[in-house]
């Protein structure tokens, strides 16, 4: 038997739903100070290190984080090879 339920809502809505803090003041903050550091790039050098700061990890944290997700989604069972979800 397979059952599907479909939710109508907001992002606002399934966040208050959810019980998850609502973070878009931090958002804007954070999104006004990247585009101010973007600002004095003038190079491909310049950007290539921006990113290091932003994201320290950099490659290994992407891959740890695809890893992640990737194991979630072999333990759920759902790896999305040959199955319609018509």
């Amino acid at each position: 038997m397979q059952v599907n339920v479909t939710v109508d809502c907001t992002p606002e809505e399934a966040r208050r739903f959810l019980g998850l803090p609502d973070v878009s003041q931090a958002n804007e903050i954070y999104g006004k100070a990247l585009a101010d550091a973007m600002k004095g790039v003038g190079s491909f050098d310049q950007l290539q290190e921006m990113a290091k700061q932003i994201a320290p990890m950099g490659q290994f944290g992407l891959k740890l984080f695809q890893q992640m997700l990737e194991s979630g989604a072999a333990m759920s069972g759902a790896t999305g090879k040959g199955k319609s979800r018509d």
